[in-house]
C-alpha cells in the first residue's frame, strides 16, 4: 500500500532530522503535531543536498548534485519516489503549494558550493537567499497552511531568520569551511586577517537580521510560533557564545552549546512564551 510507504519515507525524513540536528528536532517537536510530518521532509530533503556537497569528499559531487535535482523534479512531478526522502518531500511540496521556484533557488546554491569558494556582496547574498532564506519560506508556507496573503505578510520575517540563522552557521563552521572545505563566505573578509572588527561587523549583521525574525516569530499561529521560538533562542545563544569567543578561537574550532544548555535553554523559552515575556 502507497499509505504504509509513505509512512516509511516520513519516518526517514524523521531519522535524519534527528540525526543531524538536535536543536532542529526540539524545535519540531514544539510545533502542533499536523506540522511535524511536512517540516520534518522539508528538512530531510535539504540535509540530503547539504551532505553532498559538503561531506561526499570521495564521490563525484558535482554527477551526485545533478541526480539529486533530477530525482528531486521527477518525485514532484510523479507524486511518488522511491527515494523516502523525496518521497516524503514531494507530499509536502503539493500538500502546501511550495513554489518551484523556492526548490530551485535551494539547489542553485547547493550548486554554488561546487564551484565558487569565495565570495563578493552579491554572490554572498545570492547564496544566503538559496541555501537559508527560501528555506525559512519552504517552512513558512507550512506554518501559514495555504493562506497566501499571511504567507506575503510574513515573508520578509521568515528570510530574515533564515538569514541569521545561515550567518551564525558561516561564523561557527568557519574553521571547517576554510581549512577542509577551502570556502570563504564572507565577502571581503581574508582568513589571515580575521580581526575582532570584521567578526563584529558580521555580528552586528545577524543582530539586526535576528531583532526581525523575532517579530515574525510574534506574529506566526499558535500551531507553529513556540517551536520556531525555540529553534530562534538557540541559534541566539549561540550567536552570544561567539560573540564571547575570539577571532582566533573562531577560526580554530567550532563553538558548540552543550547539550545540558540546550536543555537549560528549552525550559527557559518554554517558560518565557508561556509568560507572554519573549
Amino acid at each position: 500500500m502507497k499509505a504504509l510507504f509513505d509512512q516509511v519515507s516520513i519516518q526517514m525524513s524523521k531519522l535524519v532530522t534527528r540525526a543531524y540536528s538536535t536543536s532542529f528536532s526540539w524545535g519540531i517537536f514544539f510545533l502542533y503535531k499536523k506540522l511535524h510530518n511536512p517540516i520534518y521532509a522539508i528538512y530531510g530533503f535539504v540535509r540530503l543536498a547539504d551532505e553532498i556537497v559538503d561531506s561526499f569528499h570521495d564521490f563525484n559531487k558535482a554527477e551526485l548534485l545533478e541526480e539529486f535535482k533530477a530525482d528531486t523534479y521527477k518525485a514532484i512531478d510523479r507524486k511518488i519516489s522511491l527515494n523516502p526522502i523525496l518521497n516524503s518531500f514531494q507530499e509536502a511540496v503539493h500538500q502546501y503549494d511550495i513554489d518551484k521556484e523556492l526548490i530551485d533557488t535551494f539547489l542553485h546554491s547547493m550548486e554554488m558550493d561546487l564551484e565558487q569558494t569565495e565570495h563578493n556582496r552579491a554572490s554572498y547574498e545570492t547564496y544566503i537567499l538559496g541555501s537559508a532564506e527560501v528555506v525559512g519560506l519552504m517552512c513558512l508556507k507550512v506554518f501559514v497552511d495555504g493562506d497566501q496573503k499571511e504567507y506575503e505578510r510574513l515573508k520578509p520575517y521568515a528570510m530574515k531568520l533564515g538569514s541569521a540563522f545561515q550567518k551564525i552557521n558561516f561564523l561557527r563552521d568557519l574553521h571547517a569551511d576554510y581549512n577542509e572545505l577551502g570556502r570563504a563566505y564572507f565577502p571581503g573578509v581574508e582568513m589571515q586577517e580575521f580581526d575582532n572588527e570584521t567578526k563584529q561587523k558580521i555580528e552586528a549583521e545577524i543582530v539586526v537580521d535576528f531583532a526581525a525574525g523575532l517579530e515574525g516569530i510574534k506574529m506566526l499561529p499558535p500551531s507553529s510560533r513556540l517551536g520556531t521560538y525555540i529553534a530562534y533562542v538557540y541559534f541566539y545563544s549561540l550567536l552570544k557564545k561567539i560573540q564571547s569567543a575570539s577571532p582566533n578561537r573562531i577560526l580554530q574550532e567550532r563553538v558548540r552549546i552543550a547539550n545540558g544548555h540546550k536543555i537549560a535553554l528549552l525550559f527557559r523559552s518554554y517558560l518565557k512564551y508561556n509568560l507572554n515575556l519573549f
